[in-house]
């Protein structure tokens, strides 16, 4: 029997992050096509501190709570639902709602919880190899022999892109601001690590390449790293942006896009749809997840907090000192 009511972790009002609340509320009823999970652990990532903040709403049909992908039971099904039955363990993709004891989303938002990982580690999976997946796959078409650059390398996105990208044949290169951390881009599979605090990216992957430059740039500083990452592009490579942590604008010349044939291209995942998101979960059911139980990907995790330290969750993954995920969990 599913309770009435569970605990969450609400939002009060936009500020920091001692504006996480411990909450009581009713337990969200599945509709059609949806599933009701029961959580054990959900990922913290950097659009909940986003929309902490004031400045990334939920979709208008979303839950207002934070959260956005968990792993836990599934234990109850809306109208349709055929792909799950109550009793199977899921890692899934959440329009919000994370940060509670029970969630809803589509049922084919969800995947296995693949062999071999625990549920903890299944919860930082689906925000991160989701959009992963669509830039640097889909928009981004990396193949096998091309080069690529991430910026924020030990971050949940780095650490799933630069596996990702080696396991299917890339030549990895990587940014990060201390040795540590470029040492474990260098152990995850990167090829050369580069500290930008003292050293230029640019000039880095064009000695590596020959003076070629790199095919894929997966970003999520923008701002001053616009420019440089063009300057960085080879001939028909991809820019793809997927956050502002430096700000969205910048000054560039249109003209190296023009001569060099270069394609800028950016998204955010929350808002797309429902299609959409089943797409990209198939995709990962297919190619990634065989790698996952292989041994060959596996999410990197940095620290571990139960639910009612959301606000201490938040602080880490603000003060950039986190290498991989991070994770609440409902015990």
């Amino acid at each position: 029997m599913t309770p009435a009511t569970m605990r969450a972790i609400e939002i009060s009002e936009a500020g920091g992050p001692d504006v996480l609340r411990p909450t009581t509320r009713p337990v969200p009823e599945p509709a059609s096509g949806e599933i009701l999970i029961k959580i054990e652990a959900a990922g913290v990532n950097r659009p909940d501190a986003l929309q902490r903040a004031g400045a990334y709403a939920p979709p208008p049909d979303a839950s207002d709570l934070p959260g956005l992908e968990c792993a836990g039971e599934v234990v109850a099904t809306g109208a349709g639902v055929s792909r799950w039955q109550v009793g199977d363990k899921v890692c899934a993709l959440l329009p919000g709602g994370g940060y509670a004891e029970y969630a809803t989303t589509h049922q084919d938002h969800a995947l296995p919880v693949p062999e071999g990982l625990t549920m903890v580690e299944a919860a930082a999976l689906c925000e991160t190899f989701f959009t992963v997946w669509t830039n640097v796959f889909e928009r981004g078409h990396l193949q096998a022999g091309e080069t690529f650059l991430v910026h924020g390398g030990t971050s949940g996105i780095g650490t799933t892109a630069i596996q990702l990208a080696r396991a299917f044949g890339a030549r990895v290169f990587a940014t990060a601001g201390s040795a540590e951390k470029c040492a474990k881009c260098v152990e995850l599979g990167a090829e050369r690590a580069i500290n930008y605090k003292d050293e230029d990216f640019v000039e880095v992957v064009k000695s590596a390449t020959d003076g070629r430059g790199v095919d894929l740039i997966l970003d999520m500083v923008g701002g001053p790293y616009i420019a440089r990452n063009i300057r960085a592009l080879a001939v028909d490579g991809r820019l793809a942006m997927i956050a502002f942590l430096g700000g969205p604008k910048a000054e560039i010349n249109f003209a190296q896009i023009m001569t060099k044939r270069l394609t800028v291209t950016g998204s955010t995942l929350r808002p797309r749809s429902v299609q959409d998101k089943a797409v990209i979960a198939e995709a990962l059911r297919a190619r990634v997840w065989p790698l996952i139980e292989a041994g060959r990907i596996a999410p990197v995790m940095d620290r571990v907090f139960p639910l009612a330290q959301a606000a201490d969750a938040h602080r880490r993954i603000e003060s950039a000192e986190h290498m991989g995920k991070i994770v609440l969990t409902l015990g």
